[in-house]
């Protein structure tokens, strides 16, 4: 990793994350009702609890209306914005109201709605499956695909750079 991105990794205290493609493979399965089911991978949810735990709040910021990303959101106890068109004017209502600097926020995404947000933020990453556009703009590119860690795996790099004398993070 190169030293650009461990220093970028030092100054985060909010990780904002696209759901779909990111927290999930992008897949989406319907009912024959109005049911739709995503898979998440626990170990996601296991980064936004070790980052709470070291002081770094996550949000999901999402394009979709999904009851089932509200629901995610709701167990692992963090804020969701859904419906999101324009993520880069949400960061500036977030940093606002949170009192926080674009360069104190990390943000992961994968496809094209999320390049605009990418290029404003302090770290910027993308799972190793994201489209082309996104990856050659992201800080940082995950070894892991959407939905398979990549959360897991980029919370993992700024917790281990930001705290580097820590050895027990749960």
């Amino acid at each position: 990793m190169s030293k650009k991105i461990k220093q970028k990794c030092k100054k985060v205290d909010l990780v904002l994350t696209d759901v779909d493609g990111v927290l999930t493979d992008g897949g989406m399965f319907y009912s024959n009702g109005t049911e739709e089911f995503k898979k998440f991978n626990a170990r996601d949810g296991m980064a936004v609890e070790l980052l709470r735990s070291n002081g770094i709040n996550t949000i999901f910021l999402t394009k979709d209306d999904s009851k089932v990303s509200k629901s995610r959101a709701k167990k692992l106890k963090i804020k969701i914005f859904y419906g999101i068109k324009n993520k880069e004017k949400k960061l500036n209502e977030l940093c606002r109201t949170m009192k926080i600097n674009p360069e104190n926020i990390a943000y992961i995404g994968d496809d094209i709605n999320d390049i605009d947000i990418m290029k404003l933020v302090g770290l910027s990453a993308s799972p190793n499956d994201a489209i082309s556009q996104v990856k050659k703009i992201a800080d940082y590119i995950c070894e892991n695909n959407g939905g398979s860690g990549a959360f897991r795996e980029f919370a993992d790099i700024i917790l281990k750079e930001k705290f580097p004398d820590k050895t027990k993070w749960y």
